[in-house]
């Protein structure tokens, strides 16, 4: 990929998507190419061809998706499934009808075992069953690395996948109800001090632990990863360290300056006891992680306030 390569990032607008297009664009990438959905639905085959047949991609960081906490995968189950099958399918497809030399897929680490031993490596995949309150989304994404896979099995396409942990920073969605965990209390406690609230409600038993990375961090691994990494086998791309809800929600508290309780609704799902991933394969191909997290809760809280009444769920 050179900076004369014409590379195509789907779901620029999106956490992942517009993090990607920052780190191409601070390397000097000539042209970058982005569709918005009134411009190109991802879901839609025919939208999806039209759009390859013109712009000619080379690469493509295929970032699109539909995603949510716990809440939005247990509410909206079809959503999830229908919507990334799509999006991924076509994506794929397209590009490798079209000629695409290189493309990038992001799975997740919620597509591994519920039950999973730690950390978590690559292998996990498909060893137990999954956690059912995300069960729709884990097998789209699944599906997804498994198409990649396949398309270079029967065609040798040079598709390789991306397995990032729970991701955080600027261009989050912040709504309350469906939005991942540390946005969603990063909001909670910022509206709890303004309000001078006596106590934020965080959901399940604060025991639960989790693994987080700064979406900068990940932009950085995969356009590393798309110029180093040619091989079939997913990459796990995190920071080795997590902790516990309890401990995020601490550190939450402090960054935002709220001086009132946490209380812990244990009536709400915990979801998957811990995940942490086993980053040994990336850190042995030459890429670490670099910001910090609790740097990246202070940039990501400035950034919030910067833009409050215009993020997303806010």
């Amino acid at each position: 990929m050179q900076r004369t390569s014409r590379v195509h990032v789907a779901g620029h607008t999106g956490l992942v998507g517009s993090a990607i297009v920052r780190r191409l664009l601070a390397d000097g990438c000539e042209c970058v190419l982005t569709a918005s959905r009134a411009e190109c639905d991802l879901r839609d085959p025919d939208q999806v061809d039209r759009y390859f047949a013109a712009s000619q991609p080379e690469y493509v960081f295929l970032a699109a998706a539909r995603v949510g906490g716990i809440h939005a995968n247990s509410a909206f189950p079809a959503d999830f499934i229908r919507d990334n099958l799509q999006i991924q399918t076509n994506v794929i497809d397209a590009s490798h009808r079209y000629g695409v030399r290189k493309l990038l897929f992001l799975g997740s680490s919620c597509i591994y075992p519920r039950e999973c031993p730690q950390p978590i490596r690559e292998e996990y995949l498909l060893t137990a069953p999954l956690e059912p309150t995300n069960a729709p989304y884990a097998v789209a994404k699944i599906a997804g690395l498994i198409m990649c896979q396949s398309y270079r099995r029967q065609f040798g396409m040079n598709a390789i996948v991306a397995m990032p942990t729970n991701l955080y920073g600027p261009g989050d969605s912040f709504d309350l109800e469906n939005a991942h965990v540390l946005p969603a209390l990063l909001r909670r406690m910022h509206e709890a001090r303004q309000g001078a609230a006596p106590d934020v409600i965080v959901w399940g038993t604060g025991a639960p632990r989790r693994e987080f990375l700064h979406v900068d961090d990940l932009a950085d691994a995969c356009v590393f990863l798309m110029r180093e990494y040619d091989g079939m086998e997913p990459i796990n791309v995190g920071c080795g360290e997590d902790v516990s809800i309890r401990e995020l929600a601490e550190a939450i508290r402090d960054v935002v300056g709220y001086r009132g309780e946490l209380r812990f609704d244990t009536s709400r799902p915990d979801g998957t006891p811990r995940k942490l991933l086993d980053v040994s394969r990336l850190t042995a191909l030459g890429w670490t992680p670099r910001i910090a997290l609790a740097d990246g809760l202070r940039s990501t809280y400035s950034w919030y306030c910067e833009h409050a009444g215009a993020v997303r769920g806010a």
